[in-house]
């Protein structure tokens, strides 16, 4: 029984956590205190529980959406406001995709490429999103992925797509990716009659263990220490700063329809960033905080994330915030949950025109007084 192929993928994933604790979760990636540590391990935890959430099983002849994170499952930066599926796809076949907008105010599909047996996507491969396709009074729409062009509700397959990835984007005042009232239906089959896939054995068993693997060493491992990667052009280096919003092209995992702007905020213990902005024209709008390993602050119990229904403008439209580590009594608080170091998102879908650019400033905690 010790050469069973799936004891050795599984030693092998057993070998990647002991390289993950003894490498990821330390100094070479710039964890240094113990809460930093702590929540790296939270942050692996995540990305294990997504990698054998929905990469485990899977197969592309038989297809299905899986919820990519959730309140409990977060990594590669998630969003409140948000709901992502993904499924298996073999850029050979021809497939039949069907659901309803669940209220959604964008919806969009998303092809990635590279992203075979778990590995992290290297592009995106195409782009659908609901201007592009129609709606019945109901909200429920078809979509075709492959096979012959369609004027609409088509998708061409390129042969890097490996895997699609599904958008849902609300504006609510509750946050929908913890709101249990919201439901996406969501099914993907193949246009070709699909035998049933064979029961699993010790080769499949071993080559979603290996799935696993994969997944997690490219969320981890896989990625440049910090300050040796390359970052994109939306992204500021500058603490409390925050870059111009652009759109990422097809940059992995991005959205195309989206234009993007972070920055990390640093704030001593008595200090508050004060954001003034306005929100473009745009289907939808929101700004994020996150921690170093891209998850969401918890957006369940806190007011971590605002969109633009849950902003309060000035008189002349525009917005003022205030991120901070406790409660000014004002309008539009982001809270830090306490956290000295972290990261501020912001995402504007099919904007239009410039969008005005956010300015932070630091001020000390007591101007609120």
């Amino acid at each position: 029984m010790q050469d069973l192929e799936s004891r050795q993928a599984f030693s092998e994933l057993i070998d990647l956590l002991g390289e993950v604790d003894s490498r990821y979760l330390g100094p070479e990636w710039g964890l240094a205190s113990p809460d930093d540590v702590a929540g790296g391990f939270r942050s692996v935890m995540h990305i294990l529980q997504g990698a054998l959430f929905s990469h485990f099983e899977e197969d592309a002849a038989t297809p299905y959406f899986q919820r990519i994170v959730s309140p409990t499952r977060k990594f590669t930066g998630d969003n409140a406001d948000a709901i992502y599926y993904e499924a298996a796809i073999d850029p050979q076949q021809t497939y039949r995709v069907r659901g309803h907008a669940g209220g959604a105010v964008y919806t969009s599909l998303t092809l990635e490429a590279g992203a075979q047996q778990g590995a992290f996507g290297t592009h995106t491969a195409g782009v659908l999103n609901d201007e592009d396709f129609d709606l019945d009074p109901s909200g429920d729409f078809e979509i075709f992925l492959g096979g012959p062009a369609r004027e609409r509700n088509w998708l061409a397959l390129p042969p890097e797509a490996d895997r699609i990835t599904t958008r849902h984007y609300f504006e609510n005042i509750a946050p929908a990716a913890s709101d249990p009232s919201i439901s996406i239906r969501l099914e993907i089959e193949s246009t070709e009659p699909q035998p049933p896939p064979p029961p699993p054995d010790d080769a499949s068993i071993a080559a979603g263990i290996r799935r696993v693997s994969n997944f997690l060493r490219s969320r981890t491992l896989g990625m440049p220490p910090p300050g040796q990667r390359e970052q994109p052009p939306f992204v500021s280096l500058t603490p409390n700063e925050f870059p111009q919003p652009i759109k990422p092209g097809n940059f992995t995992l991005a959205a195309a329809d989206a234009a993007y702007s972070m920055a990390p905020y640093v704030l001593g213990p008595d200090q508050a960033l004060v954001i003034r902005g306005r929100w473009p024209t745009s289907r939808c709008a929101n700004v994020s905080l996150w921690n170093r390993h891209m998850q969401t602050y918890d957006f369940r119990t806190r007011q971590v994330s605002l969109n633009r229904r849950q902003t309060q403008l000035e008189a002349d439209g525009s917005f003022r915030m205030i991120l901070a580590h406790r409660d000014p009594g004002l309008p539009n608080w982001l809270d830090t949950e306490g956290r000295a170091f972290g990261m501020v998102f912001w995402r504007f879908m099919l904007p239009e025109g410039e969008i005005t650019k956010p300015e932070g400033e630091v001020v000390d905690f007591a101007t609120f007084a």
